[in-house]
């Protein structure tokens, strides 16, 4: 017998969890990191949003200092100064930027980072806060440890990367102490769900090998 969920979403992030990420080549993982880039500037918001809601919410303080203006992803080459402080999203943006890339290829994925950016600002807010407890209560460690499965990060700004997500699943992961205990707190339905798909949409328009590659390792 097969557990029933209450919620969709959780579907979706187990489909993201199952595309082909081992399989993809190292230029891919470069849009990867493009994408997620875009997604980081969304989360960013959301948790403004969230503190703007529950403006007397402590833990939701503690986890905007460990998310915007904190020095816990520093230093690392090329990117951050030993105790600089910068927002997350501005850490990859500078991870982006350590690899340039064809000038088309950027205006693709600009664009379609754009568009993501555009639709889910065009979310409730209220959705847009609950979203940061499902990204940060196992959602995102999910994702991140399913993206850590691929094994060609030799490229600096793969490094770069890598050391990202490494980072946050330690963030997450604590019962007690990470992330996801600072914001589960915030009641969470499906009105996350354009979030997530949104998330599995700008992955996989921008790395179109992620399904092809989920495919093959299906078949296998």
């Amino acid at each position: 017998m097969t557990e029933s969920r209450p919620f969709e979403y959780p579907a979706v992030i187990d489909e993201i969890c199952q595309l082909g990420w081992r399989g993809l080549s190292a230029d891919d993982m470069v849009s990867v990191a493009w994408a997620y880039y875009f997604f980081s500037i969304q989360f960013r918001e959301n948790l403004k949003i969230a503190r703007g809601l529950y403006p007397h919410d402590e833990k939701l303080a503690q986890l905007e200092r460990e998310e915007c203006d904190t020095d816990n992803l520093s230093p690392w080459p090329g990117v951050t100064e030993a105790g600089e402080r910068v927002n997350h999203d501005e850490f990859m943006r500078r991870t982006i930027a350590l690899l340039p890339i064809d000038p088309a290829r950027e205006r693709r994925l600009r664009a379609i980072g754009e568009s993501y950016l555009a639709d889910m600002r065009r979310q409730d807010a209220a959705a847009r806060a609950a979203s940061i407890a499902s990204y940060e209560d196992g959602g995102l460690e999910t994702v991140f440890t399913a993206i850590l499965t691929f094994d060609g990060w030799e490229q600096p700004m793969l490094k770069a990367f890598r050391h990202f997500l490494a980072q946050h699943v330690m963030f997450d992961s604590d019962p007690a102490q990470g992330h996801g205990a600072l914001s589960r707190h915030i009641p969470v339905d499906d009105r996350v769900l354009p979030m997530w798909l949104g998330f599995k949409r700008l992955f996989v328009e921008s790395v179109p090998s992620l399904a092809e590659a989920s495919i093959m390792m299906a078949a296998e």
